[in-house]
């Protein structure tokens, strides 16, 4: 009789915490090497894993990759955002998916009245939404950074317009911009300060 054993866990080298952590910063200018379509499909094959309440999995992405698409989004970006995000060989706008819970049978098929539950209680639905959709925004970045490309995430953009522009049947909540690229010049602002430990971490 054989006796299944628990599993080993292995630990990310300096190199690639660096890489995730404690070297990267957001990215202000990007260089002119184009990102492929390949490569934000892989971001989304390592952010999928991200873990959400019920495996709920409320967040969606629209990569802008057209110039009319371009366009379209530069004009609902704040004006200190326009230029950053113009010139971002690709950008990814993240956004909530306000009935995600018609999704509950194929991402929590043992629990199929989760779909009944939150139909019933649209508070309970829209935070479940807002919570996961964030959870799912940082491991997004993260992604983003572990294919080898930089991250400028950003907030700054007039969301409600945006949404009536590209997705008109209110179905999705846009509340995130990323732009995503190689760094160019200057791509990097000196390291803001971090709370210490002591200010944060506690013990019981």
């Amino acid at each position: 009789m054989s006796m299944s054993s628990a599993p080993t866990l292995d630990v990310l080298d300096d190199a690639g915490r660096a890489l995730l952590f404690t070297e990267a910063r957001t990215a202000n200018t990007f260089s002119d090497t184009p990102v492929s379509d390949e490569e934000l499909l892989g971001i989304w094959a390592m952010a999928k894993w991200a873990p959400t309440s019920a495996n709920l999995q409320p967040l969606r992405v629209l990569y802008v990759n057209t110039v009319a698409g371009r366009e379209r989004l530069v004009g609902h970006m704040n004006e200190g955002n326009k230029a950053k995000t113009l010139t971002a060989p690709a950008v990814a706008v993240l956004a909530l998916d306000s009935r995600f819970h018609e999704h509950v049978s194929t991402v929590m098929p043992f629990m199929p009245q989760l779909q009944d539950v939150f139909e019933a209680n649209e508070d309970a639905r829209s935070s479940s939404a807002k919570m996961n959709s964030a959870l799912q925004a940082g491991y997004f970045v993260l992604a983003v950074r572990a294919q080898g490309l930089a991250a400028g995430p950003m907030t700054g953009f007039d969301a409600p317009a945006f949404d009536a522009d590209f997705f008109p049947d209110g179905r999705l909540k846009s509340f995130m911009v990323v732009n995503i690229g190689h760094p160019g010049e200057d791509a990097f602002r000196s390291r803001l300060p971090r709370l210490d430990p002591s200010q944060v971490v506690d013990f019981a």
